[in-house]
């Protein structure tokens, strides 16, 4: 496995790959080749079955700054034609291809745990919103900047943190864009626990994703498959897909190791 970027260090250990944002000077914000860093390495660990769980953190003083403001400014100048239809075509593209870069999080069938310190801003709350689980340290905060920005949030923020922490509070962050420390974010369900240092969250959160790393594979998938599921779809729904997933997955290698674990009081390995 070759994982050499420019903005992102990446270390596969036991089976967990340890992601981090490397761009420290600029707060980790994101700029062109960010996204496709990002969107890269995430459609790649999904198809390795080398890689059980990703941890997502970044190097510094915050974890993620948002979308890179020099980016920024100069998308209207990337996308504008001879032709203001083309110009605002062009622009919508760019709008889902960015888009996309986080929903391969999303769509990643491995775990995704984001440990979060100092500031998770704008872009930095799309991201963290599309991963799995949510760890942060007690100087985290979290803004939906976007509004003293000028701009409709549009990276999937509006679209799945409501799903996180309800209506109510997302309206208030996204019409404000005023900052969530960690508690209030730990109060309303957006992170799982806060801890004191970065030290201290790394080495936990390393330890629960080792811990997924240990389940057989075929299953995490599968419940991350049914999890996603159910975000869009009736319970009903989702009962007759996992009935049908079930159908063709269950009878696998995975079950008889499990159970035989469960007999003889064993710890169960699983292949990739």
């Amino acid at each position: 496995m070759d994982f050499t970027y420019e903005t992102l260090q990446v270390e596969v250990i036991n089976k967990v790959a340890v992601v981090q944002f490397n761009r420290p000077s600029k707060a980790n914000s994101f700029n062109e080749t960010s996204w496709k860093e990002i969107k890269a390495f995430f459609e790649a660990a999904h198809r390795l079955p080398e890689i059980r769980a990703i941890v997502l953190s970044g190097k510094g003083k915050h974890f993620c700054g948002g979308i890179d403001l020099k980016m920024l400014l100069q998308l209207d100048a990337a996308n504008r034609v001879n032709c203001e239809g083309r110009t605002r075509e062009n622009m919508r593209n760019t709008v889902l291809f960015l888009q996309s870069c986080l929903t391969a999080i999303n769509k990643c069938c491995k775990p995704v745990l984001a440990a979060i310190h100092g500031g998770c801003i704008g872009a930095g709350v799309d991201l963290i919103t599309a991963c799995d689980m949510r760890y942060c340290t007690s100087d985290a905060y979290f803004t939906i900047k976007e509004i003293d920005m000028g701009l409709v949030a549009d990276l999937g923020t509006l679209q799945r943190l409501p799903k996180l922490i309800g209506q109510g509070i997302t309206r208030e962050l996204a019409f404000t864009g005023r900052k969530m420390s960690s508690q209030e974010a730990k109060n309303h369900g957006l992170v799982n626990r806060v801890f004191k240092e970065k030290v201290l969250m790394q080495g936990a959160v390393m330890q629960i994703a080792m811990q997924i790393a240990d389940k057989s594979p075929l299953v995490v998938r599968g419940t991350k498959e049914m999890l996603n599921y159910a975000q869009d779809h009736s319970v009903q729904d989702g009962l007759n897909y996992v009935a049908t997933w079930n159908a063709g997955m269950i009878i696998s290698n995975d079950l008889q190791k499990s159970m035989m674990a469960a007999m003889k009081k064993e710890k169960a390995v699983f292949e990739d």
